[in-house]
């Protein structure tokens, strides 16, 4: 639609009714319709134009990564190619730091399982052309590709059962990698990653073992331990020998710092070297070696373990020596989990993990405190285990890794979380998707309103990239990942990350951040007859703001007064408005409705009086109507009894919103597609039926 014509929010009235089915997905309306396509259109141009060019791009436009990338190996003729893609390959380290029953770390080995497959089958190929051509020149020839046959002779020797089962046990050994504080979920998820590679070998009575090969030791991949405590670096144990140095007890059997750290770097040097020893001995399937390797490994790691538990423990002032219940007690409750040992190699040789998923625990940390107490986190005040968690990832990460988890949409919203969102800064550049709870939730069983990030520790591209939060019916859930689409925000003046997905929003951002908060605007003390009344609770499509106190009591009933010179009904129509609604949907959880939310929202109070007479005009407006059709009932309450209380449905009054935003738009400057836009931001799940005249849809 020319979008230069006048009358354009008339002419798109009715991209708000439903789209039938031979144009649209399950229950889009128009106005989906004409963004998809919009976008498919873009993305299309771009491919076409070879704008697509990076990584980031995939994520970006949401490109399949994974499918390309199968599609490269499968028709790619470069064997140097193939080669260094599967060295890459297995070489990769992916953790999950919180992996319970192992889910992720299952995802992450059927995603890779493909890839393996390619890349042999395409060494296949090479060497079987090669045989051909020396046969057909009958010809004996020097063999190019020496080390896929090699490749090829180990996954077809007896030691394997066929070519998935050697793949799953490569990815098994070689690239996953978890830990989590239970024990028994340790043990599951070893047993779920076991089972998924048995499953694979038909049972074969005539030979031993029924056919099956020992199944690799995992242990030293799946462990069981505390991962935010415990050293993560060597920097990190010598800063706590230097804390117990300066405090005049050294510790140990040394007479100095230089001579602990240099002990300390031996012992993890002969870490390294055992462990490597016994990564060769799982790979040759020779029980014995694999059983001698093992056990020195265990030897080797339990001395580390020691001295580390030892500075470990003065940082939470525990001598060992002087207190040795209390030093028992403390292994006991903390159990520590040093990174720089127990994954030495990869912590040390490869800089860290190359990437780090999961789903951490969303818990409060005075949940534990009395188990196991925490210290030394910048992302301390947080105060949630999966800020800590997402601290940790960070320190035992890869400089060119890149962490991806779910967590709570709060993270990235609320102002209790600034200590995470400022560590998140240390990040080059973020991926940031975003989900409601409501119609439907993303995780059954979950009520949540999540974020799912993939955030980069460096990277060429910069800054944040965002979609909108979205919202979706049960029945079109498997659409939902196929309709992400990622658009960088504005992050540089405010530590919260804007939720946007449409190119439209940084330019109306733009506009409206040249305002100031309409915080300066209020007044130190209750003026009564020149105040506004509103609810700081949050939750639904609707927020309501009054020129007068509410009906009903309730605690989270509160009001703001203005100085004389700013009319408090001004500020009730923009914090009734749809630009408003915006503002607090981008930048907020949609859950909780605090003061310096509402306050925040940026507004220069006009001089021009017939902008102010017009907004006071709509502001009584829109209260006569939000009263007129509200709804009383009564809640029954264990603790307060019954108490009546007042429903305000503000869908009745949506015309009169829409007026403000049109005045709002010209004040603000914004473009008739702007305040389109803005009127009919979330329209869909705010309006249900009502864009159809018929009832609201809860």
């Amino acid at each position: 639609m020319d979008t230069s014509k006048p009358n354009l929010i008339e002419r798109r009235k009715e991209w708000n009714k439903s789209a039938p089915s031979e144009y649209a997905l399950p229950t889009e309306i128009w106005r989906e319709v004409v963004d998809r396509r919009k976008r498919y259109t873009e993305i299309r141009d771009k491919i076409d134009k070879g704008e697509i060019t990076h990584i980031n791009d995939f994520i970006t436009y949401n490109l399949n990564i994974r499918q390309f990338t199968q599609d490269v190996i499968d028709n790619h003729s470069d064997p140097v190619f193939i080669r260094h893609f599967f060295n890459a390959l297995s070489a990769i380290t992916i953790l999950d730091p919180t992996c319970g029953s192992g889910a992720f770390l299952f995802a992450a080995m059927n995603i890779l399982e493909p890839l393996y497959e390619s890349c042999i089958m395409r060494m296949r190929s090479f060497v079987e052309d090669e045989d051909f051509i020396n046969n057909q020149n009958k010809q004996s020839f020097c063999h190019k590709y020496n080390d896929f046959r090699e490749t090829l002779k180990y996954i077809q020797g007896s030691n394997h059962p066929n070519q998935t089962y050697f793949i799953y046990k490569s990815i098994i050994l070689k690239n996953l990698y978890g830990v989590d504080i239970m024990k028994e979920a340790v043990e599951i998820a070893k047993l779920r990653l076991f089972l998924k590679m048995v499953a694979t070998v038909d049972v074969d009575y005539n030979k031993p073992n029924l056919g099956l090969e020992p199944l690799p030791d995992i242990d030293f991949n799946i462990r069981a331990g505390n991962t935010l405590v415990g050293f993560a670096s060597l920097n990190e144990v010598i800063q706590a020998v230097k804390d117990k140095d300066n405090d005049g007890q050294i510790g140990l059997v040394f007479e100095d710092e230089l001579d602990i750290v240099n002990a300390i770097k031996n012992k993890a040097d002969d870490l390294a070297r055992v462990f490597k020893s016994f990564k060769k001995a799982q790979l040759q399937e020779n029980i014995a070696d694999r059983k001698n390797a093992k056990d020195r490994l265990l030897e080797y790691q339990s001395d580390l373990n020691d001295i580390l538990n030892e500075y470990l423990a003065f940082t939470y002032h525990i001598d060992k020596i002087e207190q040795k219940d209390k030093y028992k007690q403390f292994l006991l409750s903390h159990q520590p989990f040093h990174w720089f040992a127990e994954f030495y190699e990869i912590i040390n040789d490869n800089g860290g993990f190359n990437v780090v998923i999961g789903n951490p625990p969303y818990v409060e940390y005075s949940k534990v405190r009395d188990t196991y107490t925490l210290s030394g986190f910048e992302t301390e005040k947080c105060y949630n285990l999966y800020g800590y968690v997402i601290e940790k990832s960070y320190k035992i990460l890869n400089v060119k890794g890149l962490v991806g988890m779910i967590i709570p949409i709060s993270a990235f919203s609320n102002s209790s979380m600034e200590s995470l969102q400022k560590y998140f800064r240390k990040f080059k550049l973020t991926y940031l998707s975003n989900y409601h709870q409501r119609p439907a939730v993303l995780f059954e069983g979950v009520l949540q309103r999540l974020s799912i990030f993939i955030s980069y520790k460096e990277n060429t591209k910069t800054g944040v990239y965002s979609t909108i939060v979205f919202r979706w019916k049960s029945e079109t859930r498997n659409l939902l990942f196929q309709s992400l689409f990622y658009v960088k925000g504005e992050q540089d003046k405010q530590y919260n990350s804007l939720k946007i997905g449409f190119q439209i929003e940084p330019s109306i951002f733009k506009k409206y951040f040249s305002h100031n908060t309409i915080s300066i605007l209020t007044h130190s003390s209750t003026v009564r007859n020149n105040a506004i009344y509103y609810r700081t609770a949050g939750g639904g499509y609707w927020i309501t703001i009054l020129n007068s106190p509410f009906k009903t009591n309730s605690l989270s009933n509160k009001s703001t007064s203005f100085q004389e010179k700013y009319k408090a009904k001004v500020i009730s129509a923009i914090l009734n408005s749809n630009l408003f609604w915006w503002y607090y949907s981008i930048n907020f959880d949609q859950f909780n409705f605090k003061d310096y939310m509402i306050f925040g929202f940026r507004f220069n109070y006009p001089t021009n009086q017939k902008i102010i007479t017009e907004l006071a005009r709509l502001s009584d407006k829109i209260e006569s109507e939000l009263l007129q059709n509200a709804t009383t009932y009564v809640i029954n309450s264990k603790t307060r009894g019954s108490n009546e209380t007042i429903t305000y449905n503000k869908y009745y009054s949506k015309d009169t919103m829409d007026e403000i935003d049109t005045i709002l738009a010209e004040y603000y400057g914004f473009t008739e597609e702007e305040l389109d836009f803005i009127i009919n931001y979330d329209i869909k799940y705010r309006m249900g039926k009502e864009l159809e005249n018929g009832e609201e849809e809860e």
